[in-house]
């Protein structure tokens, strides 16, 4: 997505629908598309089953806000997270959010922020209902983010002879026909005359078809690698002559 990195997003979290083992690699994924102003998670903190959230809010500046479950089976959490939505967009502070959540319920509140200009950013876990993905600008699935360490090795005990370790990507779908389908109509839609396209431009569009679109969804960190691996796609590197940089371009065979 292009003009992201300045963006000021707020970044809400509904503590009873996402996990919290992986809330640093969450906020790093946010860090890519711009600067986190606001930094709120919703729930009720007496139950014992957020219980595993407390340390991680105070590691990463976190505001947690109180939500009482009134009635039983309902998720108290959803109302409180939607109404600081609105109130933080008609202060006019931010240019997007980030709705960490695998509930559908949020369905309406990412459209009506998209109505109102904003880039709306998701966080979820596969099982995450189709709608709510569509409602969003771009979709990423927790399962694919880099996992913590619970303790980093120290610099003065890794020996310089070894290598450092292979960060190694978990797939949460497969390269198959309906991708192969979606890449190549998605080249054909606007490619030039002699059918190639930047491909960065062909990532944006695909990204507007179907919002959780990510290389790492299939094991590959860059998309030009999961280009790559397509047999019915053709790669072409144009080197531009300035400081020995290249685009990469792109056509179906």
């Amino acid at each position: 997505m292009e003009n992201t990195r300045e963006l000021k997003i707020a970044v809400l979290i509904d503590a009873d629908n996402v996990p919290y083992a992986n809330v640093k690699g969450m906020l790093e994924e946010v860090a890519i598309y711009g600067t986190p102003t606001f930094k709120r998670i919703y729930g009720d903190w007496t139950k014992p089953t957020l219980s595993g959230w407390k340390t991680v809010l105070l590691e990463n500046a976190i505001t947690p806000v109180q939500q009482y479950s009134y009635t039983s089976g309902k998720n108290s959490s959803d109302s409180a997270l939607i109404i600081d939505a609105m109130d933080i967009l008609y202060t006019g502070r931010v240019d997007g959010f980030c709705i960490v959540s695998s509930d559908s319920d949020f369905t309406r509140l990412a459209t009506r922020l998209r109505e109102a200009g904003m880039q709306v950013f998701g966080i979820g876990e596969k099982k995450t209902p189709a709608a709510f993905i569509a409602a969003c600008n771009k979709f990423i699935y927790i399962e694919i983010l880099k996992k913590e360490t619970k303790a980093d090795t120290p610099a003065k005990e890794t020996s310089k002879s070894t290598p450092a370790p292979k960060e190694d990507i978990t797939p949460v779908a497969k390269i198959d026909k309906g991708l192969v389908k979606l890449i190549s109509e998605s080249i054909n839609d606007i490619a030039d005359e002699d059918g190639w396209i930047f491909l960065g431009v062909l990532g944006n569009m695909i990204l507007k078809k179907r919002p959780d679109f990510d290389p790492r969804n299939y094991g590959h960190k860059k998309l030009l690698d999961l280009i790559r691996s397509i047999k019915a796609v053709e790669v072409e590197e144009r080197h531009t002559g300035k400081n020995n940089a290249s685009h990469f371009y792109v056509k179906t065979k």
